[in-house]
């Protein structure tokens, strides 16, 4: 869950950079912003397999013990 989060607070940050990039004419700073939101998305992403991925264990375990 905490993956998620933290994605998006990059995301966020990222759109925020782009923002200010585009509004001053700073074309670096819009690029480090757009490079901000995908590792955003690619952490985010990540928590939501991970999150997945537990919650297929956790139901086999359930099915072996019979619950």
């Amino acid at each position: 869950m905490a993956d998620k989060a933290k994605g998006k607070m990059e995301q966020a940050k990222g759109k925020a950079k782009e923002t200010l990039g585009k509004v001053s004419g700073n074309d670096r700073m819009k690029a480090e912003g757009k490079v901000d939101q995908a590792k955003g998305k690619a952490q985010e992403a990540a928590g939501k397999a991970d999150q997945s991925v537990r919650g297929v264990g956790d139901s086999l375990r359930g099915r072996r013990h019979g619950t």
